[in-house]
């Protein structure tokens, strides 16, 4: 029986990441010495040192041997076969792409291929559904559609990060009620970004509606799906009124005078999760040196990140692995917390002390069940009847592989480095 989500595949686009001329595809070819004068002119270098120099150290000659990284350190040192990524090219992969930018996967024991970028969820599912790449991030509602809607063996192995979206709207629109008669884009059902866009209109008394046009009368918006590259285009011409999504495409929108920010996602739900990192349940199974060495590699290229994020998004830019400018990806990881965002209401809880995009690899059990509950209560163009029948007491463990975050994060500096107190929470949502 065929599984997979009938979205309509094309062919994956493949980004500048080939081993033959991509800069960044590994320390051959490229050369050492250049790899390491761009890694020192992004910061990375200082940020992650050792993941960076022993990815790059092997001189044939034995120099640089006494170099260990942390995947190392945490005792991942055999090899660990081929790795295939897959990705879109918006923030949210950012730790996927460094990780491999870095030769932190490589350092792990991947021989890992150039990671291979598609322009939609549903061309990314489809290859992963496919078996055409081994670990993608998807959107968190998306994996759980596939684990048990589908019923695709989907293991989520880590959080890829936290926050990271943006209701953005064109200039006219000055709060989320003058959406009431407008269409706004999603960039996919299946995503935090629906779910907490319909939060956000039902609290300010408007009803989301898939059919037909939408009415300023009775308080009606169209939602509308988009891949996340055409929503600025469209937002710019005024096809749309505003649109959800990642960034750097929020960020586009603002350095571009399209659009401004009504209110971060992060502000909404507090430290969500967007997308996580997913591969096949058999990789969990029959791999388990590989899924820890990869959740390993996540969590440190997480820190790198966090560590350097100007220096992060001059390499994603200046690597080719996202074709966004790098005034627009370094806009994306680190503008948040200004009076600009306090005055217009795209902040309303400045004392969650809130990042514009977070970085640390453990899923919250909280986070699913209450991912869950959300979902069954938001409008999605789709079956969603499968919903009624997730057991809520086991969700969690069947879709997320437990115990990999933990270990890697031990191996990377401990639950205080990623900012962790606890291992439980409670969820904070405030529409």
């Amino acid at each position: 029986m065929d599984h997979r989500l009938n979205q309509h595949p094309s062919q994956p686009h493949h980004g500048a990441h080939h081993c033959a001329s991509h800069p960044m595809s590994s320390c051959d070819g490229f050369g050492r010495r250049r790899f390491l004068r761009l890694a020192a002119g992004t910061g990375l270098i200082a940020a992650g040192g050792p993941m960076l120099l022993a990815a790059c150290s092997d001189t044939g000659d034995g120099a640089g041997a006494d170099i260990t990284s942390p995947a190392a350190a945490a005792g991942v040192t055999a090899s660990l076969g081929a790795l295939r990524v897959g990705y879109l090219p918006i923030t949210d992969a950012s730790p996927l792409l460094v990780a491999h930018a870095t030769g932190a996967l490589e350092t792990a024991g991947f021989d890992a291929a150039d990671p291979t970028l598609f322009r939609s969820w549903a061309d990314l599912v489809e290859a992963f559904q496919g078996g055409q790449v081994d670990v993608v991030h998807l959107l968190m509602p998306l994996a759980v559609r596939l684990r048990f809607g589908a019923d695709f063996p989907a293991k989520v192995v880590a959080w890829n990060h936290t926050n990271g979206s943006a209701l953005t709207a064109a200039p006219r629109i000055d709060t989320v009620a003058d959406l009431a008669g407008e269409t706004v884009a999603i960039p996919f059902w299946w995503s935090i970004h629906n779910v907490v866009l319909q939060k956000l209109l039902r609290a300010n008394g408007l009803t989301p509606i898939i059919d037909g046009d939408p009415s300023a009368a009775d308080g009606t918006v169209k939602l509308v799906i988009l891949p996340p590259p055409d929503m600025v285009p469209a937002l710019a011409a005024g096809s749309i009124a505003a649109f959800i999504v990642a960034d750097p495409f929020n960020a586009l929108a603002e350095l571009g005078d399209a659009g401004r920010v009504l209110r971060f996602t992060g502000d909404v739900w507090r430290d969500h999760a967007c997308c996580v990192t997913v591969v096949n349940e058999d990789f969990v199974t029959g791999r388990g040196d590989a899924a820890q060495g990869l959740v390993n590699a996540l969590a440190a290229s997480q820190l790198t990140i966090a560590d350097d994020r100007p220096g992060a998004a001059r390499l994603l830019a200046d690597g080719g692995y996202l074709p966004q400018s790098v005034e627009s990806i370094e806009r994306a990881l680190t503008h948040y917390a200004t009076e600009e965002y306090l005055d217009s209401g795209a902040i309303t809880h400045p004392e969650w002390n809130a990042e514009r995009i977070g970085f640390q690899p453990y899923a919250f059990e909280s986070y699913t069940t209450a991912l869950i509950e959300s979902l069954r209560d938001t409008l999605i163009d789709g079956d969603t009847a499968f919903l009624a029948e997730i057991d809520d007491r086991t969700a969690h463990r069947e879709l997320i592989a437990e115990g990999l975050a933990k270990s890697a994060i031990d191996a990377n500096g401990g639950p205080a480095r990623f900012g962790l107190a606890s291992y439980e929470r409670l969820e904070t949502i405030a529409p």
